[in-house]
């Protein structure tokens, strides 16, 4: 059964309360980084987090740590979770590599296997191929906290009052009593995130007890393009979520103001920092300089992001069991061409969690989420497989010059392309090209001759008539 994450937030926590749980955060962030480095590569391949917890228990590790030994135990736990996570997604490009480059049934099935099951170590062109995509992490959280289920205590202090949250200190059996802005108790493991002075609380519920759940869904097959200006459009040609582009390009416009107007006073900073007025710098970076103004607003427009994602990957949910979507894990290229303004606002473009929201509320509705290879998806014309000549959000046919909206060309072109036998989701583009370039030859061959005079004749949109010709119906 899927799992959603629910966050509750603490309210009027005093100073003294974060303080404790800040620095055992920190101190837990060392625990983390240590995880990191000594098991975040080569080295970690095989090992569990209860070997890593024994073998610091043994030597005496632990005991430098300086917090409780159930707090840091989760903590390794969680770090070398993490450190999975990020194999499991270098073996997914290592996937697609085999796939691409490796010819012969066999010797592609006997890669795999290796590869699943942590053999590659032992093969030359899977270790190389690993070492290219598993580059070494380093931990960057210090201000996380997870608790145990069995590790925590509820309760409020009036029937029906807001929820209070008791969970382990840095001293042995003392408590620190977090109250929380919600009538609901948080179940299971804990995930403490310290923000700015207030704590987020996060733990996961059964999404099948949610009332989007019991949504229905359709029962079609749909075809959608993630834009930026729009978050999705349909094979129909509906649009969803269009407020989403005018979200990226404020934000984006916004933080480039914003940090020009920085630029002074951090200028000012360093110069009186120069000379030795360490006063002087000191006040500029406290209150001129300072984020948590910054965070908050980008934590609201994030919030506001997500919003409009998810609620038009429940539209188009409302109308589709099978979800066709565009694989768009590859990195863009060709960026150069589109100037510095539209880079940076295409930089904001959350197509992750366009991707996430397609995911997780297909699996919570039922639905099935299928990829297919996006590679000119928007410049092939619908119904053929003629590249037609991409002028902005327009596509023209080069053949009857008929003029298709791009992302709905999209949406359509993704829809076809999910039962495509040549176009698999690993085909290169270059490859996609030559396909699409030699159908659209060998159906050029099986035309009559024509008359100069004559328009030659399509299969794109409806206004469109295509001459029958011999053993085509």
């Amino acid at each position: 059964m899927s799992k959603v994450t629910r966050i509750a937030y603490s309210t009027g926590l005093n100073d003294s309360k974060y303080r404790e749980l800040d620095e055992q955060a920190r101190r837990l962030g060392r625990v983390r980084s240590l995880v990191w480095r000594q098991f975040g590569s080569v080295q970690g391949v095989g090992v569990t987090d209860r070997q890593v917890r024994d073998r610091w228990m043994k030597d005496g590790t632990a005991a430098s740590f300086g917090v409780l030994a159930t707090p840091w135990k989760e903590t390794v736990r969680d770090a070398m979770s993490d450190v999975a996570s990020s194999r499991r997604i270098a073996k997914k490009q290592v996937r697609r590599a085999v796939m691409r480059h490796i010819d012969g049934e066999k010797t592609r099935k006997s890669l795999l296997c290796d590869l699943r099951y942590d053999r590659w170590v032992t093969d030359r062109w899977l270790s190389r191929q690993m070492r290219r995509h598993w580059k070494r992490g380093r931990n960057h959280v210090h201000n996380q906290i997870v608790v145990r289920s069995d590790q925590y205590r509820i309760f409020t202090l009036a029937e029906g009052g807001d929820v209070w949250l008791a969970v382990p200190g840095l001293r042995r059996r003392r408590m620190v009593s977090i109250p929380l802005s919600t009538t609901v108790a948080p179940v299971g493991t804990l995930r403490l995130i310290l923000k700015d002075g207030r704590v987020e609380v996060h733990y996961q519920v059964d999404a099948a007890g949610m009332r989007s759940s019991q949504r229905p869904r359709g029962d079609r097959h749909v075809g959608v393009d993630k834009g930026y200006t729009e978050v999705l459009t349909d094979s129909d040609g509906n649009r969803h979520g269009v407020e989403l582009g005018i979200l990226l390009t404020r934000e984006s416009d916004r933080s480039r103001i914003g940090n020009a107007r920085r630029a002074k006073p951090r200028a000012l900073a360093e110069r009186a920092e120069a000379r030795g007025d360490l006063g002087k710098a000191n006040r500029i970076k406290a209150n001129n300089l300072g984020t948590s103004k910054k965070n908050r607003r980008t934590n609201r427009w994030r919030t506001r992001v997500r919003t409009v994602t998810f609620e038009a990957a429940h539209a188009v949910a409302d109308q589709a069991a099978v979800i066709v979507a565009e694989d768009l894990s590859r990195n863009f290229t060709g960026r150069k061409r589109l100037g510095k303004d539209m880079n940076r606002r295409l930089a904001t473009w959350t197509r992750g969690v366009t991707a996430e929201a397609l995911e997780a509320v297909s699996d919570r509705r039922g639905s099935a989420v299928r990829l297919v290879n996006a590679a000119y998806t928007s410049q092939v014309v619908p119904g053929t497989d003629i590249l037609g000549v991409r002028k902005g959000d327009r596509l023209h046919c080069t053949e009857c010059r008929a003029v298709w909206q791009a992302d709905h060309t999209a949406a359509v072109n993704v829809l076809h392309r999910l039962g495509d036998p040549d176009i698999a989701v690993w085909t290169p583009f270059t490859r996609v090209k030559q396909i699409l370039r030699e159908r659209n030859d060998c159906q050029r061959s099986r035309l009559p001759d024509q008359d100069s005079s004559i328009m030659p004749k399509c299969r794109c949109g409806e206004r469109i008539i295509r001459t029958p010709v011999n053993g085509d119906n």
